[in-house]
């Protein structure tokens, strides 16, 4: 339903581990590689819409030819774009041509062994070819040219960015992306110098040695020495220019990577079903890296998975699986009709228990799969009442009293429709706000006024800026006794630091309905308790274990009392249907994903330590603001 909340990237690779003639034989293009990157960049366009950029190593080059491309583009037609424009390169080009190897080989950029690609969503703000991934640094030594990308948000860019300055370093440059690259870059450089020292005292010379120094790389010193410095939540990848590629997944698992491996390719993906559609594969073929784990494929096409860190708490994220990631997925799509599933008794509690004159529905288009689970959940209750109804009929029931119970069934409709953003163009607060409220329409008379309930199951409720701007405006026009509100997910009370866009908690409807609370009870005593709280933990030395203290706001508070003050924040001026919000429990988050366990935008369990310094500094940084706005006026 949040029409803003974005997740940081998607990221895929993809290396050759056969020379590019056997493509060509085999699948009639050389071109097979870059096709594929196309093929699971295409497929994970939900992941990121704000730019795109691939990146492309040729192995054997000669001195003066080039040996690493890369294309980047902004908006959401990027990913078209940038594989528009490699295919300029190869305009006026013969069939012939095109299909010769060894021209390719020499002649024509992109024609590589390695390619990965970047999808991007920004959580910093920042905009700008000069921020859409790969990264990529040069050096006249191949072997210390590095092109990076990643899924990634970092918690402690302050500390990273002390380390390097007391190193003597002067970064241009103040963020995540920029500092993981100088300093990867940084032991990358070292790793190479140790190498070039080894082929001294061996005896080697001139390129000899260059030889030597890419032949024993180990990118695993690089990937140890850079990231044990960084906290939060990651997937990182990259290619060197002498052909290396690898990809490290954060040590709490936060981030999601998927890969697969056979003779011909070493592929990897955020999501497990883009690897299935591209290369035809079945679940079980494909493995997820595990928490601090490394695929790091040599020059030579050589496959290792690698300990880089030690494991910590496991906190695959759960909030990526609700809605993000892409429902094909199987595990995905029956963790999110189970969401649906579990919501049953509680929209019945909503609406009564009268499935006649209820109709259910979903906001397009991730919350599909729960609104599923939710009428096989009503099916399963409808279908049991009717047993015993017609038990109740005795032994000798009528035709037409059998006939009536089962004429009961499950209604639902397509309710509301998404139409085009219309708002994209005006600043202007009235008609922007009018203009908004049109981005949703409904389908009129598909409930009967003032006696149907309409149910509407979402995936999630954020800022409720939607449903407050369109959603309860439009669905009023259709006059049902009641509208219920349902999330497949919990109360998002906390923001998220590790990727995706969640980043203040001002922003979230459930925290701004607390605060009223606290305000109407004359309890502001409890926010500057809280703020001298947090300032004690944000205090305290690196190292030394952090509490979350802003957990102490909800507690006088009990969801339905937060619920209902949701929902008188939220209604739209004019409004007179009632309306109700069920929101997902955190048992039944965990009952539905129990493999994912991180749940810290409902619980403000953060699973790293800059996770929780960062919630306890935002509080602080919201508690001065609002004293300061009090102050001014």
């Amino acid at each position: 339903m949040e029409k803003n909340i974005h997740e940081d990237c998607g990221v895929a690779m993809i290396r050759l581990l056969k020379p590019l003639e056997y493509y060509q034989e085999k699948y009639g293009t050389w071109m097979y590689g870059l096709n594929k990157l196309y093929l699971m960049m295409e497929k994970q366009h939900n992941r990121g819409q704000e730019g795109a950029g691939l990146s492309a190593v040729k192995l054997s080059s000669e001195p003066g030819n080039e040996y690493m491309f890369r294309e980047r583009a902004e908006g959401k037609n990027a990913v078209t774009e940038i594989f528009a424009d490699v295919h300029k390169h190869y305009k006026g080009l013969s069939q012939e041509q095109l299909s010769d190897v060894s021209f390719a080989k020499t002649s024509l950029p992109f024609a590589g062994e390695l390619y990965m690609g970047h999808l991007r969503y920004s959580t910093t703000g920042k905009s700008g070819l000069s921020y859409v991934h790969p990264f990529l640094r040069r050096n006249n030594w191949k072997a210390k040219n590095l092109c990076m990308c990643g899924n990634f948000n970092m918690t402690n860019i302050e500390d990273i960015f002390e380390k390097l300055t007391d190193q003597g370093q002067c970064p241009r440059i103040y963020s995540d992306t920029y500092l993981l690259l100088e300093l990867m870059g940084h032991r990358l450089d070292r790793e190479v110098e140790r190498n070039f020292v080894k082929a001294q005292e061996l005896g080697l010379t001139k390129r000899d040695i260059t030889e030597y120094i890419e032949d024993n790389i180990q990118i695993s010193n690089v990937l140890k020495t850079t990231m044990e410095h960084f906290d939060g939540g990651y997937v990182i990848c990259g290619q060197t220019g002498s052909g290396e590629m690898f990809s490290i997944r954060d040590p709490w698992a936060i981030r999601p990577a998927f890969y697969y491996k056979n003779d011909e390719i070493v592929v990897v993906a955020s999501e497990r079903p883009v690897l299935q559609t591209t290369f035809d594969l079945e679940c079980e073929d494909i493995q997820e890296l595990k928490p601090g784990q490394a695929l790091i494929v040599n020059k030579r096409g050589e496959a290792s998975l690698q300990q880089i860190l030690e494991p910590k708490t496991y906190s695959a994220c759960s909030f990526e699986r609700i809605y993000f990631s892409r429902g094909s997925d199987r595990d995905i799509y029956k963790e999110r009709e189970k969401l649906g599933q579990q919501l049953t008794e509680r929209v019945l509690e909503a609406v009564n228990y009268d499935t006649t004159h209820t109709v259910l529905s979903f906001i397009p288009n991730t919350a599909e799969v729960a609104f599923y689970g939710l009428t096989h959940g009503f099916k399963e209750w409808i279908d049991k009442r009717k047993v015993e109804q017609i038990t109740a009929l005795g032994s000798n029931p009528s035709e037409g009293d059998i006939h009536q119970i089962l004429k009961q069934g499950i209604r639902a409709e397509k309710v509301a429709w998404k139409d085009i953003k219309l708002r994209t163009f005006i600043t202007e607060g009235n008609s922007r706000n009018d203009l908004a409220s049109h981005v949703y329409d409904i389908t009129y008379e598909s409930i009967e006024p003032y006696k149907d309930n309409l149910v509407i199951i979402d995936d999630s409720i954020v800022r409720g800026t939607t449903l407050k701007e369109s959603i309860l405006h439009i669905l009023d026009r259709l006059h049902p006794k009641k509208i219920v509100i349902v999330s497949s997910a919990p109360q998002i009370r906390f923001p998220d630091y590790y990727g995706i866009d969640m980043p203040r908690p001002e922003e979230f409807c459930v925290f701004r309905a607390t605060i009223e609370l606290i305000r109407e009870r004359n309890m502001e005593n409890l926010l500057h308790d809280v703020y001298e709280a947090c300032k004690k933990e944000v205090a305290k030395p690196k190292g030394e274990h952090l509490n979350n203290s802003v957990k102490a706001i909800y507690k006088p508070f009990t969801i339905e009392e937060i619920n209902q003050k949701i929902v008188e924040i939220l209604r739209p001026q004019g409004m007179t249907t009632p309306v109700e919000l069920v929101f997902q429990s955190i048992e039944g988050l965990h009952n539905a994903i129990p493999n994912h366990p991180g749940d810290w935008y409902f619980t403000g369990d953060y699973p790293t330590p800059g996770g929780m310094r960062l919630v306890n500094q935002n509080f602080i940084n919201y508690y001065e603001h609002e004293h300061l706005k009090h102050n001014m006026s």
